[in-house]
């Protein structure tokens, strides 16, 4: 899995570093993101995604 923030779409509501902090963090009004988080966090990853409010946040599966 890995995670992007779009830069041109994030307006810093910072659900994601509420829900997962490990993984977001918010700096200069708009959040970034460890792009290869931890495989225990995905599932707090996947729920940030689902609560931002500008669909900024994107994980991409990736096959093994």
């Amino acid at each position: 899995m890995r995670v992007r923030v779009d830069p041109r779409l994030c307006e810093a509501h910072a659900l994601c570093v509420e829900i997962v902090p490990e993984v977001f963090e918010l700096g200069d009004d708009i959040a970034s993101c460890e792009e290869t988080p931890d495989e225990s966090l995905w599932r707090s990853v996947e729920a940030a995604e689902a609560a931002c409010p500008r669909q900024a946040i994107t994980v991409i599966r990736e096959e093994h």
